[in-house]
């Protein structure tokens, strides 16, 4: 080993501990980038890639889908543009087995469409969802534990943060990336719904079959509401697909239909606009900052040779396409237990990349199950975020603990729909193909 290539070495050692000890990922990578490189080269190279990586990175026209996507989801929770959408669902599967839970999926799958984050789906239905289900006596546990894992559909259904960041860390098109995740998506929601009807037809007594008598009137007027949020979705998906417009003026036209939509509905207020703008800002913000970091990371593993002899140590253990995405899966499940998506795909993505390129791994089809596996890393313990947007939101009416129980079937329906999409690529490279 060459001594760039020790220095490379241990900063990956020191980025590791780094990040155990609690250091945000971001700063752990920038720091450890900036001395490797300073070791390995000179001070002078250190401080040039310190001040042009930033500069050229944050100025990249597709970031600023980030922040308009942020605010689209945030004003869109803090308006209640969810409140029909779950009941005219619950209407609808009303007579399933577990149908407030199965009406939860659904209308969590259409609201991650335009909110395009799982947090913010996760915190808008454990408002409107779970008091509904509590109040109709379902187990408290397949009441949050649908919603938790429901929130988890907004990191791949279209439009998702997490897909622009891939596409720009992995120069992928955004477009045929959101197309990627599509199917997958829907995929989950389903694997999603027939864990429940399975689980309660086996154990009726954890949901009691709601019977409830709605006029013709009240139906009409329930779906006549729900006409927001598709028409946000057809407006941003719809004009991806079309190539009407790019995924960052998609992202800013969402933004602005969901403030006019929530103007015309008067659900708009001053309060919560302020609410959103500044999650939006602190959200954005988090991302530059791991972002910046990893780029800065990446940077250093090309300079020292790291990543090619990270290339080769793994070619010389792992022979095979599906060994590797089985080892990267087997990683991923056990670092969503202590860190969040974001964090963990910019802390690995610079390593993997020269072995994904190695093996001849489609980089579209690994950005769905890289996403797929981060999902599920936020309603896995002890670190899941949905779970506690969840116990946040319900505050001492359920435990911690039950939230936690609660998601485990969701994880198995979770596992189920990986297996599926890393047995037939086809799942996630159809429509990508069927738009060029």
């Amino acid at each position: 080993m060459s001594e760039r290539e020790l220095i490379g070495a241990l900063s990956v050692a020191v980025v590791v501990l780094l990040v155990a000890i609690r250091v945000p990922v971001g700063i752990a990578m920038g720091l450890v980038a900036f001395g490797g490189i300073s070791a390995a080269i000179s001070v002078k190279a250190g401080i040039g890639v310190l001040s042009a990586v930033p500069f050229d990175l944050v100025g990249d026209w597709n970031l600023s889908a980030i922040p308009m996507f942020l605010l689209m989801g945030y004003v869109a929770a803090s308006t209640d543009l969810t409140r029909n959408l779950f009941r005219s669902a619950r209407i609808t599967l009303g007579w399933l087995p577990g149908g407030l839970a199965s009406a939860t999926v659904i209308s969590a799958a259409l609201f991650a469409s335009a909110s395009g984050s799982s947090v913010a789906t996760a915190a808008a239905f454990s408002r409107t969802a779970v008091p509904e289900m509590l109040r109709a006596r379902y187990h408290p546990g397949l009441a949050t534990g649908a919603v938790a894992a429901a929130g988890t559909l907004g990191a791949l259904i279209p439009p998702s943060v997490l897909m622009i960041v891939y596409g720009i860390t992995m120069s992928q098109s955004i477009n045929s990336l959101f197309l990627a995740g599509l199917m997958p998506g829907l995929l989950s929601a389903a694997m999603f719904i027939l864990y429940i009807t399975l689980r309660v037809g086996l154990k009726p007594a954890i949901a009691p079959r709601v019977t409830e008598t709605v006029s013709e009137a009240e139906r009409r007027e329930a779906f006549r509401d729900v006409w927001p949020l598709p028409l946000i979705i057809v407006c941003v998906i719809g004009g991806i697909f079309a190539g009407l417009f790019t995924p960052t003026e998609a992202g800013a036209i969402g933004a602005g239909l969901t403030i006019l939509l929530a103007i015309l509905r008067r659900s708009f207020t001053r309060a919560g606009f302020t609410d959103a703008l500044r999650r939006t800002a602190t959200g954005t913000a988090s991302i530059f900052i791991i972002v910046v970091g990893a780029a800065l990371f990446q940077r250093l593993l090309g300079l020292t040779g790291m990543a090619n002899l990270l290339s080769d140590v793994v070619s010389a253990h792992i022979h095979s396409q599906i060994g590797l995405i089985l080892a990267i899966a087997l990683l991923y499940l056990v670092m969503g237990c202590f860190l969040e998506p974001v964090s963990i795909m910019l802390l690995t993505l610079p390593v993997l990349t020269p072995v994904l390129q190695q093996f001849g791994v489609d980089l579209v089809w690994f950005a769905v199950i890289t996403v797929k596996l981060l999902e599920m890393g936020m309603v896995t313990p002890p670190m899941g975020l949905n779970i506690f947007v969840v116990k946040s939101a319900m505050g001492e009416e359920v435990s911690l603990g039950q939230v936690f129980r609660g998601t485990f079937g969701f994880l198995l329906a979770d596992l189920v729909s990986l297996a599926l999409i890393i047995a037939f690529p086809i799942l996630s490279l159809w429509l990508p193909g069927v738009a060029q």
